[in-house]
């Protein structure tokens, strides 16, 4: 099994290809700005337009910005200890400065990575299933949308179903989003939550995609405190943090 300091850089890389940056700029000493931009390989999920791009893995801040922000961006995150730039109040200085220009924060969001230490098979008294994608093609419907994402059902690889009497009740699904890299969604049936079965599925699913040679990886929103904990009770920690801008029509768009 990879350990997690080669998943971490693995992850670094990925995120090079996503800010158009180096794996070594999210850890280096400084603060690291660049120009925004998609590089070959970037997470198949990102849509243009991005403005602006916040990563951080701890310590410093890789910053993807186009041309007319630059200077904004620049003077943000000098301004604020890195952690800070991507919390309130802090984010109304950026905001202040960047919807005059039509733009808005979009996207904020905290992703974990696999702790093999602690990484294992967890019971929950159901039996489950490893599917594959040939599984998928009745179970596109809301109550999995986290697992299974209708838009991008190519990128569906793998996934655990959970099964009582017979019926599906929870199932986590990874997404190739990054060629070494696949994303957990997990949903478990109202009826059936606060048993153990997202944990059970999501650390069985890790373990599935470790298998086959891939880094899992899980994200939520930071207010999202029930996703936060099944990270971290199916065996991950927190690795990174992301915030986009996004022009105002766009986030406007998605707010109808």
């Amino acid at each position: 099994m990879l350990t997690y300091g080669e998943m971490r850089r693995i992850a670094m890389r990925q995120s090079a290809a996503d800010l158009n940056a180096r794996e070594e700029d999210f850890v280096s000493a400084e603060h690291v700005i660049t120009a925004a931009g998609l590089a070959p390989g970037a997470k198949r999920y990102y849509e243009e337009p991005i403005s602006c791009n916040f990563v951080s893995y701890g310590g410093n801040i890789v910053a993807a910005t186009q041309p007319e922000y630059r200077e904004i961006v620049t003077a943000y995150i000098h301004k604020f200890t890195w952690y800070h730039c991507f919390e309130m109040p802090n984010l109304h200085w950026l905001s202040d400065r960047l919807e005059p220009l039509g733009q808005r924060v979009c996207f904020m969001a905290e992703y974990f990575l696999p702790d093999p230490e602690r990484l294992k098979p967890l019971p929950c008294g159901l039996e489950t299933r490893v599917l594959t994608p040939a599984d998928f093609a009745e179970l596109y419907k809301p109550e999995w949308s986290n697992a299974l994402c209708e838009k991008r059902r190519q990128l569906d690889m793998l996934g655990v179903g959970a099964y009582e009497n017979g019926v599906l009740v929870g199932l986590a699904g990874c997404s190739a989003d990054a060629e070494e890299m696949w994303q957990i969604g997990v949903d478990v049936l109202p009826a059936c939550r606060r048993r153990g079965i997202a944990a059970a599925l999501t650390s069985e699913l890790a373990l599935e995609i470790l298998k086959r040679d891939k880094v899992p990886f899980y994200c939520c929103a930071w207010s999202n405190v029930n996703s936060a904990g099944n990270a971290v009770k199916s065996g991950f920690r927190p690795a990174w943090v992301e915030m986009s801008v996004k022009p105002r029509s766009v986030v406007d768009d998605m707010n109808k």
